[in-house]
This record gives structure tokens, sequence and C-alpha cells, in this order.
């Protein structure tokens, strides 16, 4: 018998050919997939807003001015009447309760929220309160769109603030008329679901798009058999499912765990006008187009002047303004952007513009009149 021996020089050969192609599988893209659950939820399942109107008591003297908060005092006075004690009418308009504040208590009761389970309550000042700081919330009752009490929130806000005033100059950091009361509130009705009726559920798209509704549709019908699911428009996928409580939910687990292979988003160039934001996804892309852009400045310089009579003349002296109005356009020159398949090459084309980010606004909203941007344009 002979022993084969592997050459030296053949052993790391092999062993660098393992080695790229390791690096090469872990190099290559994979294919992004979402869960349904990310795309899509069951209809009827969703949180309610609740809001209440609320006192907060313990202010350090940063409470309502209530001469000029009359339902502050009448706040008061109704939640003192509810433990027993009346205020002549004479003291209640003169009353001065600066340690108080009426505020907005809102709050989401979340789906299935039983009695006596806690949510978060946000507190905001609807006065003239300089701070809630340190403040305390009584019993506050939350009521929903029907006027039904579904929670009661009390307890002490926390606020993310801090601020000081004195002789005239003030700091601050941060606000001090809105707080938190993380579980400061109690669930006290439960909000019946619609999510055991009927032999199906209808599940809804975060965002109308019939591609997703149709690979939804299909994810759903390669798992649990065909007819399972189907596509009613581009939001809302009808699916079969069982009657019993256990069984749905078990059902409704598994189908939101399913894999959905991502498409290619609509190419959107948003635009947030107040601020200057623009923000492109991957999918623009930018045709050949010649683009000419100049600034025009407008400056008005006012200069006062002094009219001065001669002696014995009996005129007065009288003050005169002189304006001197000045318009400058600085030349634009015209520059050629090629086509651009890719976010990378699309960039790279408008930052040769050298605009700022409002000079791209109008850019972009013309090159978009011009048909060579090949994008929708959302405003928000």
């Amino acid at each position: 018998m002979h022993t084969i021996h592997t050459p030296h020089h053949n052993r790391h050969f092999w062993l660098l050919a393992a080695l790229w192609l390791l690096a090469s599988l872990l190099a290559a893209p994979a294919a992004h997939a979402n869960r349904i659950k990310e795309v899509a939820a069951v209809e009827g399942v969703r949180s309610n807003a609740l809001t209440g109107f609320g006192l907060v008591v313990g202010l350090d003297g940063t409470g309502d001015q209530t001469t000029q908060m009359p339902y502050t005092s009448q706040g008061i006075t109704n939640y003192l009447k509810q433990l027993g004690i009346t205020l002549p009418a004479a003291s209640i308009a003169s009353l001065q309760l600066k340690n108080v504040a009426a505020v907005l208590v809102t709050a989401q009761l979340p789906a299935f929220a039983r009695p006596g389970q806690a949510i978060d309550v946000n507190v905001s000042s609807m006065g003239n309160s300089k701070s809630l700081k340190g403040g305390l919330l009584i019993a506050t009752p939350l009521k929903g769109a029907d006027g039904e009490v579904y929670a009661m929130a009390q307890g002490n806000l926390i606020v993310a603030g801090a601020g000081a005033s004195g002789g005239g100059s003030k700091v601050q950091i941060n606000h001090l008329s809105a707080g938190r009361i993380p579980n400061g509130a109690q669930v006290e009705r439960v909000v019946l679901t619609p999510l055991l009726e009927g032999d199906s559920i209808n599940l809804g798209l975060e965002a109308s798009d019939f591609q997703t509704a149709r690979r939804v549709a299909q994810a759903i019908n390669k798992r649990f058999g065909e007819g399972s699911a189907k596509a009613l428009d581009g939001r809302t996928i009808k699916v079969n499912a069982p009657t019993e409580s256990d069984a749905r939910v078990s059902f409704i687990a598994e189908m939101e765990e399913l894999q959905l292979e991502s498409s290619v988003p609509s190419a959107k160039v948003v635009i947030n006008s107040r601020t200057g934001s623009i923000v492109l996804n991957g999918a623009v892309t930018l045709g050949s187009c010649a683009i000419a852009h100049g600034n025009l400045s407008v400056s008005i310089t006012t200069t006062p002047m002094v009219s001065q009579p001669n002696a014995m003349s009996g005129g007065t002296t009288t003050v005169t303004e002189k304006s001197n109005i000045q318009i400058r356009q600085e030349p634009g020159m015209l520059i050629q952007l090629p086509p651009s398949n890719q976010l990378s090459e699309v960039v790279r084309a408008l930052n040769a513009l050298g605009a700022t980010p409002q000079d791209l606004l109008a850019i972009l909203q013309a090159i978009k009149a011009a048909g060579a941007l090949n994008a929708e344009l959302e405003v928000i």
C-alpha cells in the first residue's frame, strides 16, 4: 500500500479557494423578506383614543391664573363639591389657586385591554400654567368617542424639563407644560373586538399596493391551501379562518409569521416644505435633462435723514427716510444632467447643481413637470 502525500502548496490552494467561496457567499446580497405581520394587520384589532379633563395639584406656585382661566376654578369647585365641600358663590370668583392647573389627559386603549390593566397617559396644560413639574393628577375619568368612561387616570407627573426665572430673566430646558404618567390609568371597561365573528378575517395592508396584496394572498394559499385567501383590492385580503377561539388565534399567529419576498417599491420623493428636507427611495431614476438655476435677490436699505429749516423761518425740524432699492440676479449656467438609473447617480447629479435644499424643492418639481424625474412627488 502506498501513502499519497498532498503537496504543501496544494493544501494552501484548497484552503484559499474555500475561504474565497465562503467570502463570496457572505458577500452575496440576501433576498430581503418581510413577514405578513410587518405589512398588514387584522382589521378590527386596533387601539382607541381616550381623553378627559383633569386637574393637576401640588404645583409650586406655577399653576394657572384662575382669574384668567375660569374653567380651572370651576373644575376645582366641582371636585370639592363631590367631596362634600360647598364654596360660597362670592368666594369662587376670587379663588387664587396658584398650585392648581387645568389639563387635558389623553391615552391609547390597546386592543383586548381588560379591567384593571394599567396604561400610560399623557398630560398637557390647557391654561397659562408655567410648569407642571412636581404636580399630581387627581382622579380623572377618560372617555372614548362614544362618551363612555373606559379608564381612570391618577398619579404623579414626570416632566422631562427644568426652568428657573428671576429678575426678568428666564432659563428653560425642554417643555414644562406637558408630562407623562407611566401606568397612570386603569382600564374600567372592555372594548369588544370583532375578532371571533364570522368564518373569515380581513387583513388590511399598511399601504395600498396591489402587488403586496397579491403576494400576501399567495403566501397564505401556499401554506394553508388554495382558496384560503383572496385579495379584495389593493389593501384588503379576505382570509378563511377557524371559528373556535384557540384555533383562530393559533391560525393568525402562524399566518403572521409567513415570509414575503419584498417587491421593488414604487419610486417616490418626499419633500418637507417647512424644513427643506428631501428623501428619495432607491427606485428613483432620472432622465436626461438640462437645468439652469439662478438666484434673484432684492435689497432695500433705508437711511434716516433730518430736514433742518433755516433760522427765523418758522419751520420745524422733521425726520425723513431715504430708501435705496437694488435688484440683483445672479447668472445661472445651463447644466446638463445625464440619465441616472441608480439612486447614487441621482444624488451625484443633484449635488452637481450646488443648490440649497430649498432650491432643490423647486428644481425637483420642475424636473418632474418636464417628465425627466421618474418618481412620485409627495409634499408633507
